[in-house]
């Protein structure tokens, strides 16, 4: 079973809500059959060269606490605001590194 349109509805900062409208229109058009999208108008991309993997790709952040030596700490908070980040940044390096190498 579909979910209904207003579920499916992300709210994005700046931009302004539905009017509604716009919610029945979208509504419609969520209940049409896929096969009766005209694709006709729509070139077929068959080179993907110039694709980037990943480009909006936004993990899941995960809340943990960490035990970490008080100068690895220091390190990382030195750079200012956003050390968790640069941790993460770190992390992420050495992850990527052992599954090219694996």
């Amino acid at each position: 079973m579909k979910k209904g349109v207003s579920e499916n509805i992300v709210r994005v900062k700046g931009i302004p809500k539905l009017t509604e409208a716009q919610c029945e229109n979208l509504k419609r058009l969520a209940e049409r059959p896929d096969d009766e999208i005209d694709y006709s108008d729509i070139p077929e991309i068959t080179d993907f060269s110039g694709f980037e993997v990943g480009k909006f790709y936004r993990p899941v952040k995960e809340s943990v606490t960490v035990r970490l030596d008080a100068d690895v700490v220091s390190w990382l908070k030195r750079g200012g605001k956003g050390y968790q980040t640069r941790l993460n940044a770190i992390l992420r390096r050495e992850m990527e590194k052992n599954r090219k190498a694996a």
